[in-house]
C-alpha cells in the first residue's frame, strides 16, 4: 500500500512541476503585449508606466514572429516592419520562445501566460512580464 501512495506521490510531482503549455494556450501570445515589470535576477523591480513601443505578437502553430510597433494617438500602431522570427519549443519540461535575427539568436523560457498576463525569462535570468495594453485615442 505503501508503493501505491509513493508512486501517486511522484507522479503528482513530476506532472505539477512541467511547465509546458498547450496549443490553446500559446494562441493566447497572438496580439499585442506591454511591458508592465522588469524583475532581475536579485529580485530588483523595475515597473514600466508609459512604454513608447509594444511587442506584437504573430504565431502561426509553433512558429511565429514579433515586431516592436508604437502606438499612436488616434489609436493606430506605426512600425518600423523590422520584426523577429521565433519557434516555440519544448524541452526539459519547459516551454521556450527561440528567437532569430541576421544577428543573434536567443530563447526565453514561457513562464506564464493567460488572455491578460505574459511572463517570459531570458538566458540571464531576467523575468519579463506583459500585460495586454489598455486601447486609446485622442480624437
Amino acid at each position: 500500500m505503501k508503493r501505491i501512495y509513493l508512486f501517486l506521490f511522484i507522479a503528482i510531482i513530476t506532472i505539477s512541476c512541467s511547465n509546458t503549455f498547450s496549443e490553446t494556450d500559446l494562441a493566447k501570445l497572438n496580439g499585442y503585449w506591454e511591458i508592465e515589470e522588469v524583475v532581475l535576477p536579485d529580485g530588483t523591480k523595475k515597473e514600466y508606466k508609459i512604454n513608447p513601443t509594444i511587442d506584437y505578437f504573430e504565431l502561426k502553430g509553433r512558429e511565429g514572429k514579433r515586431t516592436k510597433v508604437m502606438p499612436q494617438f488616434d489609436g493606430t500602431y506605426r512600425t518600423n516592419e523590422l520584426s523577429e522570427s521565433f519557434i516555440i519549443e519544448d524541452k526539459e519540461d519547459k516551454t521556450f520562445i527561440k528567437y532569430t535575427t541576421d544577428n543573434a539568436k536567443w530563447e526565453e523560457e514561457l513562464i506564464e501566460l493567460t488572455n491578460e498576463e505574459l511572463t517570459v525569462k531570458n538566458e540571464q535570468g531576467i523575468e519579463y512580464h506583459y500585460i495586454k495594453p489598455e486601447p486609446f485615442s485622442i480624437k
